[in-house]
């Protein structure tokens, strides 16, 4: 396969992927901030940075990887519904995660924090693809 069939086979992978990353290193960078900067506690913090990165990865996921059609304002705020339901859902998998690892197992929280967005970025793309971005037949 060329290379070019292969950029057009993970036309949408590779950019999630990378901004996979990002919303990665904006949730990790604000969960540190907030708990070891500002001292908020662990799930303030958690609660907090995800928001952060749920705000981040809308952006991103509606303009550069899924490449929104929604252009009326009803469009948009249904995709923007979807989108944080989905979200709410996956945030929902990253906070139990965070109280199973370090509350219950003593786990190291930054250990645990990554480990659970590797779990969470697989359901949210499984999500934008065939819940929220999913491109009118």
């Amino acid at each position: 396969m060329s290379r070019k069939e292969l950029l057009e086979k993970y036309k949408d992978i590779i950019p999630y992927l990378f901004f996979g990353v990002c919303t990665t290193a904006v949730n990790m960078i604000g969960y540190w901030t907030l708990e070891y900067l500002c001292d908020f506690g662990m799930m303030p913090s958690t609660v907090i940075a995800w928001l952060l990165a749920l705000i981040f990865a809308y952006v991103t996921n509606r303009k550069w990887v899924f490449k929104s059609e929604a252009k009326n304002p009803a469009e948009i705020v249904r995709e923007a519904f979807y989108f944080f339901i989905c979200r709410l859902s996956t945030g929902v998998v990253d906070w139990g995660s965070m109280l199973l690892f370090v509350g219950v197992f003593r786990l190291n929280d930054m250990f645990s924090k990554f480990a659970a967005n590797i779990i969470v970025i697989l359901l949210n793309y499984i999500a934008s693809k065939r819940i929220i971005f999913k491109k009118s037949k």
